[in-house]
């Protein structure tokens, strides 16, 4: 193998720092051009895909196929159909899965790249309008599309000036802004998200029930269980709670702290009862509320466990540490 004699230049944590500020500069720069120069056909792409009947067909190449793909997840999880289509495999079958009701969105910054150039007749004729986002507005690509999204840069963040830094930066923001605006068109809301979310935190946090997370164990003693019993009770629960209950209603709950409190204060233990050392009107959640909310008692009041009622009866405890390992914030 070839040994790379090249040398790597050494810069000092000032000239790292100069650097970094300097692309993100040209960056910022970029993007505030990008914003000046939304016209009438952005208002129009959006209006286009929000009345799309099909879905919305993403194509792209080299740097753009992985801003495609980026901008497709985008709009599958906010309520917009996407899907991906590379330039390269459309040309070798995948041409197929276009319908005439869906919309080509292609993506190429030069707008002449050949296999762009190739598939353009294709996909004029095959869906039902084609819209390029394009930094060369006199690009084939720009001339056979209905609607051109102009993503041009007068500078690349490279030191080069070379790979594709604020044009695919460019290109990902306009992407983002046009998600922004069909999710608010189509009113789309938190529980629309978590929909499309379900297995992640995201989603946890905005659908997950506090009786998905109650604890298999379901300590209860009543007010007159011994201080044995307690014990019995709190060290079985695995949560250091048991909580009191008189004819189907909470009245308390005992910690193991209030039991060591208990023994400070008592030489003689043999008379104790439950109702002796409960502490009163413990925080309680309801099973179908949000877990989230739970989260936000618990942290409120410094506490590791809440009883959890079902119609204000008794059904079990719930625990900040079982929150946690979920993704519960």
């Amino acid at each position: 193998m070839k040994k790379n004699n090249k040398k790597t230049k050494i810069l000092d944590p000032k000239e790292i720092m100069g650097t970094a500020h300097q692309a993100l500069d040209i960056e910022i720069s970029e993007l505030k051009g990008l914003r000046n120069r939304l016209n009438d056909n952005f208002i129009k792409t959006v209006l286009t895909i929000n009345e799309i009947k099909g879905k919305l067909i993403v194509v792209g190449i080299g740097k753009s196929a992985h801003v495609a793909n980026k901008i497709v997840a985008t709009l599958n999880s906010t309520g917009t159909p996407s899907q991906f289509l590379h330039a390269a495999e459309a040309i070798h079958g995948d041409l197929g899965l276009i319908q005439k009701q869906d919309v080509v969105l292609c993506i190429s910054y030069s707008g002449n790249s050949p296999e762009i150039v190739t598939l353009l007749p294709f996909l004029k004729e095959y869906s039902s309008a084609l819209i390029a986002m394009t930094g060369n507005v006199e690009s084939k690509l720009a001339k056979a599309a209905d609607l051109v999204l102009n993503t041009h840069v007068e500078m690349e963040a490279c030191p080069n000036r070379l790979a594709p830094t604020s044009s695919t930066t460019v290109q990902m923001a306009l992407g983002d802004a046009v998600a922004v605006c069909l999710m608010e068109m189509k009113g789309f809301k938190e529980i629309d998200f978590a929909k499309f979310h379900p297995g992640g935190s995201l989603g946890k946090n905005l659908t997950a029930r506090v009786e998905q997370f109650v604890s298999s164990n379901k300590p209860e003693v009543t007010l007159q269980a011994s201080v044995r019993e307690v014990i019995i009770s709190v060290s079985a629960s695995k949560h250091g709670i048991t909580v009191v209950v008189e004819n189907g209603k909470i009245v308390g709950v005992i910690t193991d702290g209030d039991i060591r409190r208990m023994l400070l204060n008592q030489e003689d233990i043999s008379k104790v009862k439950a109702a002796d050392i409960l502490s009163n009107n413990p925080k309680t959640i309801d099973k179908n509320r949000l877990a989230k909310e739970a989260m936000q008692i618990l942290k409120q009041f410094n506490i590791g466990q809440l009883v959890v009622t079902d119609n204000d009866q008794y059904y079990g405890i719930i625990d900040i540490h079982k929150l946690l390992d979920e993704g519960i914030n």
